[in-house]
């Protein structure tokens, strides 16, 4: 089954959907293919379009018990490539193409498994994971009927081993109001925006680092700051934006205003999330049904990991979910991205024994 694998692949790489800038319609070319594999199929296929590149594709035949779930979307290209970034390379036991390992080549796979059997089976192609928004499964979930599955299946790169944990995901602006004047004055030691802002970062820093001292890791990086006019000037406006990753069962929104309230950042910061994406398991959930679920179709269970998925977006609609696809992580966002071929044969195999 490799070569069809291989020709829905290169079908897919071909479609240009980096994102950003996620210029994404229903008739690109990926969303037009799959359609017309899957219809072709038995399927029922229902498209959305939520507006600025955000797409869902949903296919569904018979009365399926597992949902897979694949985006189709990529990061952007970038440079330093060395073979055709939207064109399907293979050389040496290798698929290259941006897209081929995160997370087209398992979207292959599954196209293949799809036009191999009857049996009942149901698809979630979405068009925004990158981009962190998650608004196509958030929207996808807003259907008491889209939450039935009794296992759900994300197919990002985890070997084909299934990932029953990772970390959450927490993205966040704060801006630190000061007020201006001369530095002369004594004052811009406690009126400074960017003195403000220093403090509650060492604050923020002091608890993290105890977080982790307790065995409860939290991941934590300022990755933007920025204020000010000139050196002589008391700055009147800093800003940052922090990153946060929770184990599993934390919970984003605790730490969120605990930290929101450390170093004085209750009077002088305001805050703003552009994402929050809850760990997997999500808070109040447990990996025993998927573990069960697993042992039922030997498949083996590999260690959490750190990078977040969509997967924890299910498991907090109260469904069973887990990590499973084609590849490693490391392979991902690179140039010359690439998915090794056995791990494609590997995950059509592990999908159609889900199925049947």
């Amino acid at each position: 089954m490799s070569e069809r694998v291989l020709e829905h692949l290169g079908r897919l790489i071909e479609c240009d959907s980096q994102n950003p800038p996620r210029a994404i319609t229903p008739g690109d070319g990926m969303f037009v293919h799959a359609r017309t594999v899957l219809e072709a199929a038995g399927f029922e296929v229902e498209m959305t379009d939520y507006g600025e590149g955000h797409v869902n594709l949903f296919a569904v035949r018979g009365d399926p018990a597992v949902l897979f779930n694949c985006h189709l979307d990529t990061v952007p290209v970038g440079e330093g490539w060395t073979k055709p970034a939207l064109a399907l390379s293979v050389e040496d036991g290798k698929a290259y193409g941006r897209g081929a390992c995160d997370i087209k080549g398992a979207a292959a796979a599954l196209l293949a498994v799809a036009e191999s059997t009857d049996a009942a089976m149901a698809i979630l192609f979405s068009s925004d994971e990158e981009g962190a928004g998650g608004c196509c499964v958030r929207n996808f979930l807003e259907d008491p009927d889209h939450c039935r599955f009794e296992q759900v299946v994300v197919c990002e790169p985890t070997g084909c081993r299934a990932v029953l944990a990772h970390r959450g995901y927490l993205s966040v602006k704060g801006r630190f109001h000061g007020i201006a004047g001369h530095s002369s004055e004594g004052r811009a030691l406690a009126d400074s925006a960017i003195h403000r802002m220093a403090r509650w970062i060492d604050a923020a820093l002091d608890y993290c680092a105890a977080e982790r001292a307790e065995g409860r890791p939290t991941c934590f990086n300022v990755g933007l700051a920025a204020g000010g006019t000139k050196s002589n000037v008391i700055a009147g406006e800093a800003s940052l934006h922090y990153s946060a990753r929770l184990g599993p069962g934390a919970s984003n929104e605790r730490l969120l205003a605990h930290l929101s309230s450390l170093g004085g950042a209750e009077e002088h910061a305001n805050w703003h999330v552009p994402f929050s994406g809850p760990p997997l398991p999500a808070t109040g959930q447990d990996d025993a049904p998927v573990r069960a679920f697993c042992e039922r179709h030997g498949i083996a269970v590999g260690e959490p990991v750190d990078f977040w998925t969509e997967a924890s977006l299910f498991s907090a609609a109260g469904m069973p979910a887990m990590v499973l696809g084609p590849g490693s992580i490391a392979q991902a966002h690179t140039a010359d991205e690439w998915v090794a071929l056995e791990q494609l044969e590997r995950a059509f195999e592990l999908y159609a024994r889900l199925i049947e």
